[in-house]
């Protein structure tokens, strides 16, 4: 049984009346632990993919599902448990909260999962010191975003991103602003954890040497996705 399933899936907006396919009867097949980058231009529907897949945007017509349950039934609190549960999202931007330290943001997507005892407070502090560390970090962990690089914010993000040991990371642009090494770096260390946790990534990017270097290549264009 595949992991994630999409079956004909099409996302239409309407702008000044006029109807736009952002999506096009998408079909696709994700098992546990696959490694797939999309490449695309921009406005190709890469993103609008991505979030629905999240649980994020709902589609106009189509099916997702995902460990063979469809994202149309579970409702808003089950949305809500399964993107918190189930996926790691990396987005375009770091979007770090500025009045919390960089552990502070680790710890964030933790507090909305149920609640814990302190003996898993203190597991949780120590995940975050690990991560920080596998992201080359561990340096800042008490620092303030505004502290940090773009680059380094963008860092914390990917960490952020397996704090809850997701089984699917959803990962938009997540090295856009990253230098050619600490790339490759983070490139490595998603490959790592795919191959160590069993973690799927569907990874949307532009640069294709990075696209390369994923289990499954697949490409977008107008809202249509096929294989490389």
């Amino acid at each position: 049984m595949a992991q994630l399933k999409l079956q004909d899936i099409i996302k239409t907006y309407t702008v000044g009346g006029e109807a736009i396919a952002a999506v096009r009867s998408v079909s696709l097949q994700i098992e546990k632990g696959d490694f797939l980058s999309i490449v695309g231009h921009s406005g190709s529907g890469k993103t609008t993919l991505l979030s629905m897949i999240g649980g994020i945007t709902t589609p106009s017509s189509g099916t997702i599902q995902f460990e063979d349950r469809n994202l149309a039934s579970m409702g808003s609190d089950g949305l809500s448990e399964y993107r918190c549960e189930k996926i790691g999202f990396m987005f375009q931007f770091a979007s770090l909260l500025p009045m919390l330290t960089v552990k502070e943001n680790l710890l964030l997507p933790a507090a909305f999962m149920p609640d814990r005892g302190a003996g898993d407070a203190l597991h949780l502090e120590k995940k975050a010191a690990e991560l920080l560390r596998m992201v080359g970090l561990i340096d800042k962990i008490n620092a303030y975003p505004a502290h940090l690089s773009g680059g380094q914010q963008r860092r914390v993000a990917i960490a952020r991103a397996f704090m809850n040991n997701p089984a699917l990371i959803l990962a938009d642009e997540p090295t856009g602003d990253l230098d050619e090494k600490t790339e490759q770096a983070m490139m490595d260390f998603f490959k790592t954890m795919n191959q160590a946790e069993a973690t799927t990534f569907v990874m949307v990017t532009h640069n294709t040497d990075l696209a390369k270097q994923a289990q499954r290549q697949l490409r977008m264009h107008q809202g249509t996705l096929r294989e490389q």
